[in-house]
């Protein structure tokens, strides 16, 4: 079994910065990837960014390339995204999710909301 409690989310300026947190106890299973995905209004949920645990190997969307930086704290245990440069688009609930596989998203979080004042 896999928790993820996620924090960090509030209002911001467009421009400003955030940095989302997701805390991740895991009992008798191994982490393959963590990593966010975010839903705005009437949108579906959607990738942003992963890290891998093996290598640290990160992938993003071509949206928050060169603006969000995904990473690991060296207990391995927390997973940040900082959030720089953000723009009113980047307003969504973010959720902190964890695969098992390469090929799975096997966990969520409960979501933390970002917003992106104008």
């Amino acid at each position: 079994q896999v928790q993820l409690v996620e924090s960090g989310g509030g209002l911001v300026q467009a421009g400003g910065s955030l940095r989302l947190s997701c805390a991740a106890s895991a009992r008798a299973v191994s982490i393959y990837t963590t990593g966010w995905f975010r839903q705005a209004p009437g949108k579906e949920r959607e990738f942003v960014a992963r890290i891998i645990w093996s290598n640290d190997r990160t992938y993003y969307t071509d949206s928050v390339k060169g603006r969000f930086t995904i990473s690991r704290d060296n207990a391995g245990n927390t997973v940040y995204l900082q959030m720089n440069s953000l723009k009113p688009e980047d307003t969504a609930v973010y959720y902190c999710t964890a695969g098992l596989s390469v090929l799975t998203y096997d966990y969520w979080g409960r979501g933390t909301q970002v917003t992106v004042a104008s």
